[in-house]
């Protein structure tokens, strides 16, 4: 359906300079079509994973849905479950990210274009915490918290709630720039509640995570500095917390 629509598209711009000033932007407006359908639920997707419900294109580049993906969610929800906004869901190499001015997700831009990861894609949904902030001061990239949610893929924009078990310790070009580890409640990997737990039932996935991160950005680029317990997540998280609490009475 996708291509008999472009093929239409293409054949009603009769005209040879319609068809050179609007082929880019049908070529995109294409590819979102084809790389981004729309799935709903809550708790995963099908894939190839789309977007979460209540999401538009602003433009080719920005998916809002009226809320502040940054503001709008504690860190944590009322049962002490941690949040996250998926800004890519597991398997993709799109690099989508919350803007920290706006609250929108924007496809992130890297030498003029797009940017599309020279790799394999994430080995589980990756996001950010809301409400935090791994600060320049203190030695961080200036971003949110990351976290990566282990479980089936999870639509993109969603902000979902899962089980924190630890912490994978990574360095980007000398900043601090942590990985929190959850796990999604509806994950085959849940009754592990730590990272000792995870490698003893089921061995690999730590290590997989390792491996990733300290490799997807090129040889050398991310020092690992190992995994920490729960409780050295817990304070990493609410160090984040008080760093962008502290942000916002800076302003």
């Amino acid at each position: 359906i996708y291509l008999s629509l472009y093929l239409f598209i293409v054949k009603s711009l009769r005209s040879e300079y319609l068809l050179k000033s609007k082929m880019n932007y049908l070529v995109t407006i294409f590819s979102i079509f084809i790389f981004f359908p729309n799935h709903s639920g809550a708790d995963s997707c099908n894939l190839p994973c789309g977007i979460a419900p209540g999401f538009n294109f602003t433009d080719p580049y920005t998916l809002s849905s009226g809320n502040n993906l940054l503001k709008d969610w504690p860190p944590k929800d009322e049962s002490g479950n941690i949040n996250a906004v998926i800004e890519i869901p597991a398997g993709r190499t799109e690099k989508w990210e919350v803007d920290k001015a706006e609250g929108n997700l924007k496809w992130d831009f890297k030498k003029g274009r797009p940017r599309v990861l020279k790799y394999i894609g994430y080995p589980g949904n990756y996001g950010m915490v809301p409400q935090t902030l791994l600060s320049k001061e203190s030695g961080g990239d200036g971003d949110p918290l990351d976290i990566i949610l282990l479980g089936p893929p999870i639509d993109r924009g969603e902000v979902a709630t899962a089980k924190l078990i630890g912490v994978l310790k990574l360095e980007d070009d000398g900043e601090q720039d942590d990985k929190l580890i959850a796990i999604q409640f509806n994950s085959p990997l849940k009754k592990a509640d730590s990272i000792e737990e995870l490698d003893e039932r089921f061995p690999g996935i730590s290590r997989i995570m390792e491996l990733w991160f300290t490799n997807y950005k090129g040889n050398g680029e991310m020092e690992s500095k190992g995994f920490g317990d729960l409780e050295e997540a817990e304070k990493i998280l609410n160090k984040a917390s008080m760093q962008y609490q502290k942000s916002l009475s800076n302003k």
